[in-house]
């Protein structure tokens, strides 16, 4: 069970940013990118600071801070939210591997035995930590229930003297900073930055979202049984003749399929009698 918490932390990281986002009024498409940015800015830092505590803090710091920027950005220019965290995508992956390429001549795999890699306990207290300080700041303080009033109806919070764009602002700045420490825990998990590490692990922190029904604990408990299914395919491997591409893409599989039986029930518990 310990193994399964372990691996589940990174998810649960990233599904609570992409929670905070979605409840601020748009869904942080970016998740992936940020994830992609600080599983590799992390090993790059924590190899000049000599620490992976401040390696982590200054990745994920400024992860915070481009996600706020990206978040200014939509405000003012009025650009699709979607478009722009799918743009901010592509611009993660392509940018850290030309900085690999430049900065150590490979694309590939990059090692520093230097780095005193840690557990990933760490990492797991770090994200139940993040996730009672999230249900309690959503439920039980001022500026959690104004971030909710401000996704569900901008224009009445905004006659109440609310900003809702501030408050989105500071939800995708959060969302941005939950990633790229979602990233570095998968990095040191492995011990090393690996190109396509993420493995889409972002796309389906989103998918946690709506599975958890946009609770703090809904999105805990999916993250956990999605690390369960991607171990029981890792575990799979071994036995009969199925294709192993078919049991690594287990866990968005089961996505999918959560996501729709989800979506049943929902329109079900929702429908009115005539």
């Amino acid at each position: 069970m310990e193994g399964i918490l372990n691996s589940a932390a990174p998810l649960m990281m990233a599904g609570l940013g992409a929670l905070l986002s979605d409840l601020s009024g748009a869904l942080g498409i970016f998740i992936e990118g940020f994830m992609i940015s600080g599983a590799f800015f992390s090993w790059i830092f924590a190899g000049w600071t000599g620490s992976v505590f401040w390696g982590t803090l200054i990745s994920a710091l400024l992860a915070g801070l481009a996600g706020w920027a990206l978040a200014r950005f939509v405000a003012v220019s009025g650009a699709n939210p979607f478009i722009a965290g799918l743009a901010l995508n592509l611009a993660a992956s392509g940018i850290t591997l030309s900085l690999s390429a430049h900065w150590f001549g490979t694309k590939g795999v990059l090692q520093n035995p230097a780095i005193a890699v840690p557990g990933q306990n760490p990492f797991t207290y770090t994200a139940w930590a993040c996730a009672i300080i999230i249900a309690i700041a959503l439920n039980r303080t001022v500026p959690g229930l104004r971030l909710r009033a401000s996704g569900l109806s901008p224009e009445a919070a905004a006659e109440r003297g609310i900003r809702p764009g501030l408050y989105r602002e500071g939800a995708w700045a959060m969302a941005a900073f939950l990633a790229a420490l979602a990233g570095a825990a998968l990095t040191f998990r492995v011990g090393a930055y690996a190109p396509g590490g993420i493995a889409g692990r972002g796309w389906i922190a989103l998918a946690a979202v709506y599975l958890g029904f946009r609770k703090v604990w809904g999105v805990v408990l999916a993250a956990i049984v999605f690390s369960f299914a991607e171990r029981l395919g890792y575990g799979a491997q071994g036995f009969g003749n199925l294709p192993a591409t078919a049991l690594l893409g287990l866990p968005s599989a089961l996505a999918l399929l959560l996501y729709s039986v989800s979506m049943f029930f929902s329109t079900k518990c929702t429908m009115r009698p005539w």
